[in-house]
């Protein structure tokens, strides 16, 4: 008699939920841990309104802080104060260095003599530069960055003044029509901010695969892939970099890609990544001004190492950005103070640019409480288009965008 045939017994499938539960049990331990290591800090930690925590070794501590200035009318607008904290140090070297490696960790860095600047995160996706001695004088120095709990919304920053309703409105336009997006600012001016901001405005449906060197961005629409970067180990295996990482992002079918920050060579990726069908994109960088923006990109682009001739690789720029948003920091405030649209290359081969809201008077008074952009009158190349999309979205009189009523400018 021949028996019937049984199927082998199934391979138990594994419980994706079991991984999940372990990193929150490892990211819980690690924030106990940082909590006793970081002691002397420990308050600001865990006070929302502190946006840096500065350690200069293990003797000064200075912090940057919310407050809230009052003025005669009513309105109430932040300002962020920098102070060094008295009366708190930590024990000695040895117990700063320990917070240093338990933060290092946490991140997959190393921190180590053949390593004496690593680039990390708090289990709250706090930024945190260390620097070691040699190099650090001082003693070892540990920067965190803050971010709230919650990313400020577009109403939170119209209300703190750090973005004018109109430029919101012209901004909303923009990433509804997908434009490409360059948000520039010196250190600490809020760059992060309003990238996450502005995700607001991006489709709900829209696929965006998000890179980054250490991951602070928390991006709006909820199909949203974060990929970070990562430093081989002491045998050179495991590393990827910005530059794979976004070659690698082409082959996963993004509607957006949102780069945390423009640094080297990826500069060029993400130009041609901007010409060739990857539309809404958005970058932050450092610079003082929309032209030095593109001064920036054009240089970190050579950093690629691909030759290219300067006319072209400017065309091909010109080509790729379609506004720059130029965010500065004024008494304390982090605040939107130029927006512009990149023309064509200029007859001579030089950048041109439009300047859709410029800076007002406001922003040379520290103290004061007027609006920092005013609309130029000046109405951007793309306007038709953008018209009709801002009428088939329920808006009206959009500034940049219709024609200019008068006003200031």
């Amino acid at each position: 008699m021949t028996r019937p045939e049984t199927a082998p017994d199934a391979a138990p499938v594994p419980d994706p939920s079991a991984d999940v539960v372990a990193g929150d049990a490892r990211t819980r331990l690690f924030a106990g841990t940082i909590r006793r290591l970081l002691s002397p800090v420990g308050e600001f930690l865990s006070d929302p309104a502190v946006s840096e925590i500065m350690i200069n070794g293990p003797n000064e501590i200075w912090v940057e802080r919310r407050e809230t200035i009052r003025f005669d009318d009513g309105t109430r607008k932040d300002r962020a104060v920098l102070r060094r904290v008295e009366g708190r140090a930590f024990a000695s070297v040895d117990d700063l260095e320990a917070a240093a490696r338990a933060i290092a960790q946490f991140s997959g860095k190393h921190l180590s003599r053949d390593e004496l600047s690593v680039e990390a995160r708090l289990h709250d996706k706090s930024r945190v530069h260390i620097l070691m001695p040699p190099a650090a004088r001082n003693g070892l120095c540990i920067a965190i960055r803050r971010f709230g709990k919650a990313s400020q919304s577009i109403p939170q920053l119209i209300a703190n003044g750090s973005l004018q309703p109109d430029v919101a409105l012209f901004l909303r336009v923009c990433l509804g029509l997908k434009k490409n997006v360059v948000v520039s600012g010196g250190t600490s001016t809020g760059k992060t901010t309003i990238l996450n901001a502005l995700s607001e405005f991006m489709d709900g449906d829209d696929r965006v695969i998000v890179i980054e060197d250490v991951n602070e961005l928390e991006i709006k629409p909820a199909h949203t892939l974060y990929f970070e970067a990562q430093k081989p180990d002491a045998f050179g295996r495991g590393g990827i970099t910005i530059r794979d990482l976004f070659k690698a992002s082409l082959r996963m079918r993004p509607d957006r890609i949102v780069v945390g920050e423009c640094r080297g060579g990826e500069a060029l990726d993400m130009i041609q990544a901007m010409t060739s069908g990857h539309s809404g994109s958005m970058t932050t960088l450092h610079a003082d001004t929309p032209l030095d923006a593109l001064n920036r990109l054009e240089t970190m682009a050579l950093m690629s190492g691909l030759e290219l001739p300067q006319r072209a690789l400017r065309a091909q720029i010109c080509s790729a950005v379609d506004v720059i948003v130029q965010l500065q920091r004024i008494g304390g405030r982090r605040a939107v103070v130029e927006v512009a649209e990149v023309g064509d290359l200029g007859a001579s081969g030089h950048y041109e640019l439009h300047s859709i809201f410029e800076r007002t008077d406001a922003v040379y008074d520290l103290d004061g409480d007027a609006a920092f952009t005013r609309p130029t009158g000046a109405r951007v190349r793309f306007h038709r288009d953008a018209a009709a999309w801002a009428r088939a979205h329920g808006l009206e009189r959009v500034a940049g965008i219709d024609p200019f009523d008068g006003g200031e400018g």
